[in-house]
């Protein structure tokens, strides 16, 4: 889990909670050590977060603390709920409990007679039959396209060749049980598209790229736009 995924499930555990949380009850919850913890609320305390804290009984978040006040249509909602829904059965684990996470908070917000319409059948989504998600792959990308992270992949393409790629990860799109990363290929000095089911390794060469002109999202956007 990346840290800034954790603060934010540290703020969603607090509003939640019925009094104040120890270090060790928010510990076991989010499966880190206690000291991540009193590092994470440090960070946000001295963010201005407004969390109360007292030696012996635990944080507290205090009432002021929560979004502006933002208004969606019912079908709006429908529309979060079933892209919320979809991901919780897609995507890698992290972002898979983000979107449950926000798929309760959607049902909270509604009125009680709207809650059974959000779980009608009519807004149901079926995993796909027999096919596992490359959750951990997946996670690892996503942190490796948010900080801009080098990659070297092996790939098995689809005639059964093994080729290994240094790549700069731009990019994810599913495609219902297949999902696609996108990236700039050193070797070709192109774009490349790679079934993410078909990286065998993936290694973090633990240094960045510049996104420069020509190599960037945007131009691989255009290319195929036009």
């Amino acid at each position: 889990m990346r840290p800034a995924e954790r603060l934010f499930r540290i703020i969603r555990i607090l509003r939640t909670a019925n009094g104040a949380l120890t270090a060790s009850q928010i510990a076991q919850k989010l499966e880190v050590s206690k000291r991540s913890i009193y590092r994470d609320m440090a960070h946000l305390i001295g963010s201005g977060a407004p969390i109360d804290s007292e030696p012996g009984v635990g944080f507290m978040l205090r009432d002021e603390f929560d979004l502006p006040p933002l208004s969606f249509t019912f079908e709006q909602l429908e529309a979060l709920a079933l892209g919320a829904k979809t991901l919780a059965l897609i995507a890698d684990d992290d972002l898979s409990t983000a979107a449950k996470e926000a798929l309760e908070k959607i049902r909270d917000a509604v009125p009680e007679r709207h809650k059974a319409k959000l779980d009608a059948p009519h807004l149901m989504v079926v995993p796909p039959k027999g096919i596992e998600m490359p959750t951990k792959t997946l996670r690892r990308l996503r942190r490796a396209i948010d900080e801009n992270l080098v990659l070297k992949i092996s790939y098995r393409a689809l005639d059964g060749g093994q080729t290994s790629r240094e790549v700069y990860p731009l990019a994810l799109t599913n495609f219902g049980p297949k999902w696609l990363l996108t990236a700039w290929c050193t070797v070709r000095k192109d774009f490349r598209d790679f079934r993410v089911d078909r990286i065998d390794q993936l290694s973090d060469l633990r240094r960045k790229f510049v996104p420069t002109n020509g190599q960037q999202l945007s131009d691989y956007l255009k290319r195929y736009s036009t």
